[in-house]
C-alpha cells in the first residue's frame, strides 16, 4: 500500500510510526530506523526519503494488528 500523505510535512512522523518497517535504533546519534529503505538516521525516515527525493514514502506499509503494542487494562 503506498503512501500519499505528504511525508515532509507535519504528519511525517506519524506516517513512520504506523509503518511496520520503522524502528527505534536506541543509537543517540541515529535514533529511528527503516526496514524497508535499510538505513538508520537522525530525522524521521519518511522525512529523509521526502528531503532526497521530492516524493512521500513509497514503501509504508501499515502495522497489522498482531505488530501493535497489546492494550493494558486497568488494575482492580
Amino acid at each position: 500500500m503506498k503512501n500519499q500523505t505528504g511525508a515532509g510535512g507535519p504528519g511525517a512522523k506519524n506516517i513512520c510510526l504506523s509503518c511496520r518497517h520503522y524502528y527505534l535504533t536506541y543509537e543517540v546519534r541515529q535514533p529511528y530506523g527503516c526496514r524497508a529503505m535499510g538505513f538508520r538516521s537522525l530525522k524521521i525516515p519518511s522525512q529523509v526519503a521526502f528531503e532526497n527525493s521530492g516524493m512521500c514514502c513509497q514503501l509504508m506499509e501499515p502495522k497489522t494488528p498482531r505488530e501493535t503494542a497489546p492494550v493494558r487494562k486497568p488494575g482492580p
